[in-house]
């Protein structure tokens, strides 16, 4: 039997519409393939056609239906078992309607053109059978992989929050420690904007962030490294209004992104710099860019680990998150890197 320390089923959910549509996809498929093979007795028939059409789907309007209801059922049993006895009760209720319709034409057919009964009846259970279980097959990977790809994306949201820890936790108690004396108040401002920081980033909470909070967590970030560097970090926000402030986004999107501004940009330059970072909508996309003077990348300081990686484990959140229009776009030119987002509104996947 299954664990029961696992909440969701493991067999697939065959009461989505789009898996409803395969099924009955793959019965129809399999109709043009029987009716175009040739067997040197018969041609190309439209009303048999017809009726084989019919027949398959609503077999395989049925079959979804009986698994769609038995899917918990099913899952209490090991997923190999469980699959053999979904496969055996499609095959079942193929038997059970081919008998019936065999029947029912047969009582109409008097010109004996109709298979024998076994045949009949036994070929569809066969061709039910290897539908089923083709269709169980591709249902079950496909949502292994998308658990996969789930688990891997919150396995990267969590290694960026395992990675805020102890660097800049580190760098921010040193940096207030040094200002307990001469600047009390700014080291207290310092503790509380870093206790605001971490409560966003480090929330225990599921679920997504939101645009909102998203740019919060990087004002907090930067408002505590410009205490560290000093008039060698200057920020710029272009925050061009309406926004979608309420966009659910992946966790820690937008501060590993100015945190490489300021690591790997403007904390390298002996002058410093400025970080750009805006925020604009058009033609239904969300566009997040940050712009900052930089070294180039060939150079030895730059060993190209902490930037490049955290930008991977974004991009690949993002796809996840709002799909393939998603894009992330990144490089250095002219003395700048510049890193770009654009997110589509309207669309965003469950956490």
């Amino acid at each position: 039997m299954s664990d029961p320390r696992t909440s969701e089923p493991w067999f697939p959910d065959l009461c989505r519409l789009h898996r409803v549509g395969t099924l009955l996809g793959l019965a129809e498929l399999a109709v043009v393939v029987v009716m175009l093979a040739p067997d040197g007795t018969r041609g190309w028939d439209a009303v048999a056609f017809m009726r084989a059409s019919g027949f398959a789907l609503w077999l395989a309007l049925t079959v979804s239906v009986l698994l769609c209801r038995m899917r918990r059922n099913l899952s209490r049993w090991p997923p190999r078992s469980g699959s053999l006895l979904a496969v055996a009760l499609a095959s079942l209720v193929a038997i059970v309607a081919a008998g019936i319709v065999h029947a029912l034409f047969a009582s109409v057919d008097s010109e004996g053109g109709l298979p024998g009964f076994w045949p009949f009846v036994g070929g569809s259970a066969a061709i039910v059978a290897l539908i089923t279980a083709l269709a169980l097959r591709y249902f079950y990977v496909i949502d292994g992989w998308r658990a996969q790809v789930n688990a891997n994306a919150r396995a990267q949201a969590d290694a960026l929050q395992a990675r805020i820890r102890p660097h800049f936790l580190f760098n921010s108690m040193n940096l207030i420690a040094s200002l307990l004396r001469s600047q009390p108040a700014v080291a207290e401002r310092a503790v509380l904007d870093l206790s605001d920081l971490f409560r966003a980033a480090l929330d225990a909470g599921e679920g997504n962030s939101s645009l909102a909070e998203e740019v919060e967590l990087a004002e907090r970030y930067l408002a505590i490294e410009s205490l560290r560097l000093g008039e060698r970090l200057s920020i710029a926000w272009r925050k061009q209004e309406p926004l979608p402030w309420s966009l659910p986004m992946p966790r820690l999107t937008l501060q590993p992104l100015v945190e490489n501004a300021v690591l790997h940009g403007i904390s390298r330059l002996s002058e410093g710099g400025r970080v750009d970072i805006e925020l604009e909508t058009g033609e239904g996309v969300l566009r997040i860019r940050v712009r900052n003077p930089a070294p180039p990348p060939e150079a030895p300081a730059d060993n190209g680990n902490g930037a490049g990686h955290a930008q991977r484990n974004i991009g690949h959140r993002l796809a996840y998150a709002f799909g393939p229009r998603a894009r992330m776009t990144a490089g250095w030119a002219e003395g700048y890197y510049d890193c770009e987002l654009s997110l589509p509104l309207g669309y965003a996947r469950r956490p």
